[in-house]
């Protein structure tokens, strides 16, 4: 009998799902997801990755099922299940949605095709985002981005379900590939029914608030669309997402002006999500080079520990700094503001390179995203070569976002007996002062960096090296790969145009 092999990798849902789609309508269609061991070994990867994944798995298999499909779920080195499967039981086509992943997934994909091309399996691929394979230049990739997302979204078909030819084991535990990291307790669970909440709640609440409250680490967990674990691990189709934004936001009176306006800003944020994970599937380098490579030996050489570890443990000093850490602990998630100072104090004051550092936030972030997350690592770390430094000072940055200090305080108990006039520069205090309010040792840093002085040295390095001739000629060929175009967006009809031309790669409003 001939039928085709559905892979379900980071595309978690039955709905807009273009590889099922596809092979529904030719005949029998057998669905597989695969835990890969080796991919669990990978540095980015955490425990808190593997568990919204099998929440979001669960989700998916109850769902499948109430439509007569059956979600077959198997660990192994996908190339060994899929020779198996087609020794026992050959089928005619491998069906899937293109990956911009990580380099390991990258390579892994590369020997599902040279197995593919030898067993002679025809392997079909779909964009599941506006990402554009074998793009040779940004020209033309706004037209491509809007003539994906404005498409039709394609409803669940009728399945000829088919199960293996053996029977699979249980889902594994996260322990079955050593992951044995603390999950954060409060992250937020897997699963397309409740990614559907979140976005009803986004859509028809939170939405007012998106302007104005994104950058605010206090009002961000419920002003920020919350959406982003979902559209990572393809609970939600980014299709779906903003064509369902621009229909509400189209119901809206003109009265509710900051409503739209806070629907406006979030379709903007939709186009730059896709904009940055082309940046990966264009040059997968960038993973672990310098985008730039003139930058090439900035950090590389002065690797500092100790600065690493203070970030790590969240005992760097800076108060908002260290609450960061200690919110990425419990929930594993932070807002983009404060993820984009994370990266500017560990590139400038703390001078660490970027590659470690992004491994950890990799494994912080429960929406981790590998192309919106290495071209956001070197951006803000300066070494794209095309971007304006951004350096974030976390004092100033708590003064402005934190002023009363609710933030700090929240996350860091020991901090909530000191006077406001303090709290973002607890070393200044006088010691008496220091052990009455219970300090003791517990605000000092591990490595004690003077932020003024560390931040003033890194930015002349950079821009000395920004400066020299050779550097500046090998900007043009990176804006010609990965620079913005003047585009448009939310431009179909019946929604009004929203003109996202801002500076290239800015998220600030």
């Amino acid at each position: 009998m001939s039928y085709r092999v559905v892979w379900f990798k980071r595309d978690l849902r039955l709905h807009d799902h273009a590889a099922l789609h596809y092979a529904a309508e030719r005949g029998p269609v057998l669905c597989l997801y695969v835990f890969e061991p080796e991919l669990w070994q990978q540095p980015d990867m955490a425990l808190q990755h593997f568990q919204f994944i099998r929440e979001s798995l669960r989700d998916l298999y109850r769902g499948a099922r109430s439509h007569g499909i059956t979600l077959q779920v198997v660990h192994g080195d996908v190339v060994e299940i899929l020779q198996q499967l087609h020794r026992q039981a050959p089928f005619v086509e491998l069906v899937s949605h293109e990956e911009t992943g990580n380099g390991w997934t990258f390579e892994r994909d590369k020997q599902v095709a040279r197995w593919c091309r030898s067993a002679g399996v025809v392997w079909q691929e779909f964009a599941q985002f506006g990402v554009v394979r074998r793009l040779r230049n940004r020209d033309a990739w706004q037209r491509h981005w809007q003539q994906h997302m404005h498409a039709a979204r394609l409803p669940l078909p009728a399945v000829q379900s088919l199960t293996l030819p053996w029977t699979p084991a249980p889902l594994p535990e996260g322990t079955t590939f050593g992951l044995n990291v603390q999950d954060p307790a409060h992250r937020q669970r897997g699963g397309r029914s409740l990614g559907l909440q979140v976005l009803q709640d986004f859509l028809q609440q939170r939405s007012r608030q998106y302007r104005g409250g994104i950058s605010s680490p206090l009002l961000a967990p419920t002003a920020c669309s919350r959406l982003s674990p979902y559209l990572s691990y393809g609970c939600l189709s980014m299709r779906e997402v903003l064509q369902e934004t621009e229909i509400f936001r189209a119901s809206l009176p003109e009265t509710a002006t900051r409503h739209r306006q806070g629907l406006t800003g979030f379709v903007s944020r939709l186009h730059w999500h896709c904009h940055f994970i082309q940046k990966l599937e264009s040059e997968p380098a960038i993973e672990w080079h310098n985008m730039h490579r003139g930058y090439d030996g900035l950090r590389e050489t002065e690797w500092q520990q100790q600065h690493f570890d203070a970030l790590v443990n969240g005992r760097t000093g800076w108060p908002l700094v260290d609450a960061c850490v200690a919110m990425l602990n419990d929930t594993g998630w932070i807002n983009f503001r404060m993820r984009a100072m994370l990266v500017s104090v560990a590139s400038y004051p703390l001078w660490l390179h970027w590659r470690p550092v992004g491994e950890w936030l990799a494994r912080q972030f429960l929406d981790y995203e590998p192309g919106i997350h290495w071209s956001q690592m070197q951006m803000q770390a300066g070494t794209t070569g095309i971007n304006t430094t951004r350096v974030y000072n976390p004092i100033k940055q708590a003064q402005d976002h934190d002023p009363q200090g609710h933030f700090v305080r929240q996350w860091l108990p020991y901090m909530r007996k000191v006077p406001d006039v303090w709290l973002f520069e607890p070393w200044r205090m006088p010691e008496s002062l220091q052990t009455s309010c219970g300090l003791q040792d517990k605000a000092m840093p591990i490595a004690p960096v003077e932020l003024e002085t560390a931040t003033r040295l890194a930015k002349q390095r950079v821009h000395a090296l920004r400066r020299q001739p050779e550097v500046k000629a090998g900007k043009q060929a990176i804006v010609d790969k990965h620079g913005s175009r003047a585009h448009r967006t939310g431009t179909n009809k019946g929604s009004k145009s929203i003109n996202t031309t801002a500076q290239q790669g800015s998220f600030d409003f």
